[in-house]
């Protein structure tokens, strides 16, 4: 366990809380709940100073000393990977779903992503703000102290900009950390059909340096699909967004093997999602280049998918697995990381503990974060929750049950909101 001093040292903290069970999100090569009983935590200045036993802790002079009454201290939630920004609706495409009609031919009849477009290009960037935020704060009361959000309702520079603006600011007025993605290359926009390569182009030329010159993206994705995206087109896309210090993601491998996990390893990313259709060869790929497979239960529990992602492959060749809500507003309008992760145990067989670290550990590992965020440790963002359960496995398996008693985020309380 982590100490930063010796026993005969003081340490100066703004928060000490004690008398805790602690459960931090274990390394890699840990396969089981990483728990200290009677556990004391200290932070100063947003940054975790002591993580320990309390028996073995130094003294702490404290600000402000917090019983924790034998409640379970975890690390923040993690969500790498959400469409939250958005206008509109698709409640009729999910009747249409329902009535037996393919996510495909939806989309290929101007449905899908293409609707959603329209909705958001008609919004102000105040109503698209708004309309975010409600979405984001059911994410943030279950526990979510980092959240991941992708352009790609724009498709287009106006709007795009737009939607990367929006979330910027949700980063600067609630109580979460944001990762903002640049999915411009989501789908091809109406005004440039049968001409992919020319769009590609306005993101590569003109938008992509707009948004670096503004500092309102981290990562860069795009959907490697045969109704999007080919793979050569993503790597000519990743070619320009790693020059310009982007670091990559992408979808790839949801609905066929589009050779997109490929490209995401030969460009270093960080994290390949969906991946329902990758290939042995491919996973061995990802766990040569590190690359994080994010797994996303709400997709394919809401189109009734039938693939399923290869989790043993990945338990095999000891690719790190993140879990996610890809929370949109057609395939998957799902606000609720731990039904997320309960969803990746029932569906795919994940264990509680490697549900837990898909949306602590390893979801920091896809966002680029793994060194600050995900885990109670020293030196680690002062990120965590007080859950009153017998055992933090019961956030996974009991789903809306459970709420933190108390949330700190970069060592700050968050207020109810």
């Amino acid at each position: 366990m982590s100490k930063s001093v010796s026993h005969t040292s003081t340490l100066t903290a703004d928060v000490l809380v004690h008398n805790v069970r602690l459960v931090r999100a274990p390394s890699v090569s840990e396969q089981s709940w990483a728990v200290v009983e009677n556990a004391s935590v200290a932070w100063q200045q947003g940054k975790f100073i002591y993580v320990g036993s309390t028996e073995h802790a130094p003294k702490i002079e404290a600000g402000e000393v917090i019983d924790g009454q034998q409640q379970w201290l975890t690390p923040g939630l993690i969500d790498c990977h959400t469409h939250l920004v958005y206008g509109g609706n698709r409640a009729d495409e999910f009747e249409q779903l329902q009535n037996g009609v393919r996510y495909e031919d939806i989309a290929r009849a101007g449905g899908g992503i293409k609707s959603t477009v329209a909705a958001t290009r008609a919004l102000t960037e105040d109503e698209l703000y708004e309309s975010a935020r409600l979405r984001l704060l059911p994410l943030i009361h279950e526990g979510v102290t980092t959240v991941e959000i992708k352009s790609g309702y724009g498709l287009n520079i106006e709007s795009e900009l737009k939607m990367l603006r929006v979330i910027k600011r949700l980063n600067t007025e609630l109580p979460v950390t944001v990762s903002a993605t640049c999915l411009a290359a989501h789908a091809v926009p109406a005004e440039y059909l049968g001409r992919d390569d020319e769009y590609l182009d306005l993101i590569i030329n003109e938008l992509l340096p707009l948004v670096k010159a503004e500092g309102l993206a981290q990562a860069v994705d795009v959907f490697c699909e045969s109704i999007a995206f080919s793979a050569e087109q993503s790597k000519r896309l990743f070619r320009a967004a790693k020059d310009l210090g982007f670091a990559i993601k992408g979808h790839v491998e949801q609905l066929s093997d589009s050779q997109g996990t490929e490209a995401v390893c030969e460009y270093q990313g960080l994290s390949a999602d969906h991946v329902e259709y990758v290939s042995e060869g491919q996973v061995k790929k990802m766990a040569a280049a590190n690359v994080t497979a994010v797994i996303l239960p709400g997709a394919f529990y809401f189109l009734k998918e039938t693939q399923k992602p290869p989790i043993e492959l990945f338990r095999t060749h000891q690719v790190p697995m993140a879990i996610a809500t890809d929370l949109n507003p057609g395939s998957s309008p799902l606000g609720s990381l731990l039904t997320a992760a309960n969803f990746g145990c029932v569906l795919f067989g994940f264990t509680p503990f490697e549900a837990f670290n898909g949306i602590t550990v390893n979801a920091a590992a896809a966002l680029g974060l793994a060194n600050q965020k995900g885990r109670i440790e020293v030196g680690y963002d002062a990120d965590c929750l007080l859950f009153a359960c017998e055992h933090p496995r019961q956030l996974i398996h009991e789903i809306n049950l459970h709420r933190p008693t108390q949330s700190w985020h970069l060592g700050k309380e968050r207020p109810n909101l």
